[in-house]
């Protein structure tokens, strides 16, 4: 990390008796804030570094990282570059301001600032990070020597098994596990990218051996032809047991870096860890809160399984058919339409999709099979608003159960509440109807959300059927 200033020089005014000293009052510094002074470049070379072609980096949001409402104090003009290798995934840190002083809100410490996001991957010098281009240019093909190979080395990130978006340029990718000890060794210059561009994320316990890593690694040759492997992705899965005898993976995070991002090996990823999860024959895989993004991908591979998966097409067809000929408005309709109890069990045994993950999917293929969708579009609609009302709401909202009321007092009109139970189905006179009327509106916007992404899916799904 480098850092360089100019400063301009001026005689004091205590050596000029000519000069009248005057008392003034100097203004507060009110800082600058991170997101306005870095700016982040990846770099495959040291050719890459100071390039004005470098490929910027967008992160969710610097401010995060820095104390005082993510703001930088004590520097007049100061710029701040980073540059980070996705070669060895070191970075160096060149700095530079017109001035420093202390404003009224001290001076803030850079270097620490950015160890907190970079750690021991922070380069002080800029000679030593450009050696790292040569002394480390094989360090992923070092770590994936001893790993495990999961899949055949497949053409444009997409299996053969799908219709995934083609890439510009034909290259091989081939994914591998890596399990113990080796996942921190590699982890720990992964996690400055995961805070950088996996918003709300935090790094997985290296010290887990039940994390497993799978890197997806690209071969190139180099400008003196020299084959190089290159990480364009990762995901940390963490296995745990199910009681009595089985296993359940879950995806913990997954990241696609940004200069392979929208080529499909995102998907391409996602497909290994589902041929993973049916070999290894474990309960489920399931996604630990999955960003919108990541949630319609997988939604689109599990939507295209299930539609060529034979054991649920009868129940799929008997109930776009019974949505045809009824009226679901009724509550006690609503039940029919979601999938039986005996196609939740065999989905899960053999795609290893989850119960909630599926019940998401069957609101997709019943779309998909109401054709014309615009003749049953509000039928559509009120199924999609019950299944949200009862994930919202609660599935006994509009009968017996426990209610919490906000009630104000003088104590803490936040905080305080009264919980009662309704008898015989009875409405509560407490609840207020503006109230009411705020829950509606709310789970109508859930149901345009909804309703707009099962579109997109539907769409996406049958551009890949063609």
């Amino acid at each position: 990390m480098g850092t360089k200033h100019h400063s301009s020089s001026s005689s004091d005014p205590i050596d000029d008796p000519k000069k009248r000293r005057r008392v003034g009052f100097a203004k507060t510094d009110t800082g600058i804030e991170a997101n306005e002074c870095i700016t982040i470049y990846l770099v495959s070379s040291k050719e890459d570094v100071d390039s004005p072609n470098s490929f910027c980096l967008e992160p969710v949001d610097l401010n995060n990282f820095f104390e005082d409402d993510g703001k930088i104090f004590g520097y007049q003009g100061l710029k701040i570059t980073i540059w980070v290798s996705l070669i060895s995934f070191h970075a160096y840190a060149d700095i530079s301001f017109e001035s420093s002083s202390d404003g009224g809100r001290g001076i803030t410490d850079l270097k620490s600032a950015l160890q907190n996001i970079f750690a021991e991957s922070l380069v002080d010098e800029k000679d030593a990070f450009l050696q790292t281009f040569s002394t480390e240019s094989h360090y992923v093909r070092s770590v994936v020597s001893n790993a495990e190979a999961l899949q055949l080395k497949v053409s444009n990130g997409c299996s053969t098994e799908s219709n995934c978006l083609s890439v510009s340029e034909p290259f091989d990718a081939e994914v591998f596990r890596i399990v113990g000890m080796p996942v921190g060794h590699l982890y720990s210059r992964l996690v400055p990218l995961v805070l950088l561009l996996v918003d709300g994320s935090n790094p997985i316990d290296i010290l887990d051996p039940r994390w497993e890593i799978y890197l997806l690694i690209q071969e190139r040759k180099d400008t003196q032809e020299e084959s190089l492997s290159r990480l364009l992705g990762f995901a940390a899965v963490y296995r745990f047991h199910r009681y009595p005898e089985s296993k359940r993976l879950r995806l913990g995070q997954i990241l696609v870096l940004p200069p392979y991002q929208r080529k499909g090996y995102g998907r391409f990823l996602l497909e290994v860890l589902n041929r993973v999860a049916i070999s290894e024959n474990v309960y489920d895989l399931t996604v630990e809160e999955p960003e919108d993004s990541l949630q319609h991908v997988r939604s689109c591979i599990d939507v295209e399984r299930l539609l060529v998966y034979d054991p649920i097409q009868q129940a799929l067809n008997s109930v776009v058919s019974r949505l045809k000929q009824e009226n679901p408005s009724k509550k006690s309709y609503t039940c029919k339409y979601g999938p039986p109890v005996n196609a939740v069990e065999d989905v899960r045994k053999t795609l290893k999709i989850n119960k909630k993950q599926f019940e998401q999917c069957w609101e997709i293929l019943i779309y998909l099979s109401l054709n014309p969708i615009d003749k049953y579009r509000e039928t559509y609609r009120t199924i999609v608003l019950h299944r949200v009302k009862a994930e919202v709401v609660g599935k006994d909202s509009e009968g017996n159960g426990k209610q919490v009321i906000d009630v104000p007092t003088e104590y803490d009109q936040e905080m305080s509440f009264v919980m009662f139970k309704s008898q015989n189905g009875e409405s509560s006179s407490i609840e207020k109807a503006d109230n009411q009327s705020n829950v509606e509106e709310q789970l109508q916007k859930l149901v345009d959300e909804r309703l707009n992404q099962i579109k997109l899916i539907a769409e996406k799904v049958s551009v890949h059927r063609q």
